[in-house]
């Protein structure tokens, strides 16, 4: 049994996630997560539903409590989990809960595929941003899959995948999908930036 707080969003296995803490009922899951030193569960709520998979976390630092009780705190993911079953409330709690599973997580690649990598680069080399990660760090999909430009729910598919390499490949196919679609818009970013300035064009021979 976790108790659960879902959020429209996806958290992923070691994954840092700042909250800020303002509802009663999740103030009442924090503070006995804090006081028992218990793990909690941020299931995804996508499109007005609970779809099953989450990623159970850990409180690493309270950062502030308020008078009126809401807190700021850190969290970071642990493990993958799929709900079983679901009570809102639990019995005798404000918040929710449910018992859950884990997933047998298959870590079949220590290091990401040269190609993740290369199309990675190209991607933040379109952008002209600069974002770190460490490739000795596994799993390696896990650290950029919010980086890449994918949608909540392509983040969602991600999470329910076991394998590390299945998460890597599909990685690859949304970043040959997104790379033409970035490239041609940054190409009408410069033309854009080009319109009204003088330029030196060479006379046709026609």
């Amino acid at each position: 049994m976790l108790p659960l707080f879902p959020l429209n969003l996806v958290v992923y296995p070691g994954e840092k996630l700042n909250l800020h803490i303002f509802e009663l009922r999740y103030q009442q899951l924090i503070n006995e997560c804090l006081e028992e030193k218990k793990t909690f569960g941020i299931p995804a709520f996508l499109n007005d539903r609970l779809p099953g998979f989450g990623t159970e976390v850990e409180v690493v630092a309270l950062h502030k409590r308020y008078e009126d009780g809401r807190m700021d705190i850190s969290t970071r993911g642990l493990r993958v989990f799929e709900i079983d079953t679901f009570k809102n409330p639990l019995k005798g709690k404000l918040y929710a809960g449910g018992v859950v599973m884990y997933p047998a997580e298959s870590i079949d690649l220590d290091q990401p595929l040269p190609e993740l990598l290369r199309l990675v680069d190209q991607l933040y080399d379109l952008l002209s941003i600069t974002v770190e990660y460490q490739i000795e760090v596994a799993p390696f999909s896990f650290q950029i899959a919010h980086k890449v430009g994918m949608s909540v729910d392509d983040e969602y598919q991600l999470l329910t995948i076991p394998q590390e390499s299945q998460r890597q490949q599909f990685l690859i196919r949304h970043l040959r999908k997104v790379l033409p679609v970035v490239a041609d818009m940054e190409q009408t970013k410069a033309r854009i930036r080009l319109n009204g300035h003088f330029r030196n064009l060479d006379p046709l021979d026609f």
